[in-house]
């Protein structure tokens, strides 16, 4: 799977990263329509992804994918056969509970990461850190996921460009755009439960 696939700008991509990028769009694609088969997907692309990420001695980028991998076992079972029916919101305050938890994780885990002669190690860190906190949002079927997607994304974008990871690069541009989507699908569909409410209508949550 080390075997070069193709070469991008002069830079080799190898059929290990190409896999994992494909794998891992149909698994978006999927959690967009809220599917519980989006898992398996991201499963097998976070193990494959891990070993990109090890390789480019990005550490917490690599770590992230066991986040991804033990996220994808939960959202399985979490989600159920229905998968995403009815997105939740999270209130203001944990909303901002939630944006002054990741900063401060954040910070703190860049200086590790350089001590562990990690690089990019702001970039990585908040990547690791974003996306953690996303993929939580997500199991647990909150709107507030793709938001937070949107941001590790464009991260994601500027870290692995730096580190010559062309492919993977212009994968998290495209993920930019599939989380917009995420988010208004999600969104749509819980403000048309909130405004079946709202008209008395029963809905089930």
């Amino acid at each position: 799977m080390t075997t070069v696939f193709f070469y991008l700008w002069g830079q080799a991509v190898t059929l290990l990263e190409f896999c994992s990028v494909v794998l891992a769009l149909i698994g978006v694609g999927l959690g967009i329509r809220g599917t519980r088969w989006t898992w398996p997907f991201y499963f097998t692309a976070s193990l494959l992804y891990g070993l990109v990420f090890l390789g480019a001695h990005l550490y917490a980028s690599a770590a992230t994918q066991v986040v991804f991998m033990a996220a994808a076992v939960w959202g399985w079972f979490g989600w159920g056969e229905q998968g995403v029916r009815i997105p939740s919101r999270l209130s203001g305050s944990r909303r901002h509970m939630g944006i002054a938890i990741v900063l401060v994780a954040w910070l703190a885990l860049a200086p590790v990461l350089q001590w562990i002669g990690g690089v990019a190690t702001w970039g990585d860190a908040f990547v690791f850190v974003g996306s953690l906190a996303a993929q939580v949002l997500m199991v647990r079927e909150y709107v507030e996921a793709w938001p937070m997607w949107v941001a590790v994304n464009v991260v994601g974008v500027v870290l692995y460009g730096s580190q010559d990871l062309y492919f993977t690069a212009i994968f998290y541009a495209i993920l930019i755009g599939m989380a917009v989507v995420g988010w208004r699908s999600w969104g749509n569909r819980r403000a048309s439960v909130e405004a079946s409410a709202g008209a008395g209508v029963d809905v089930v949550v």
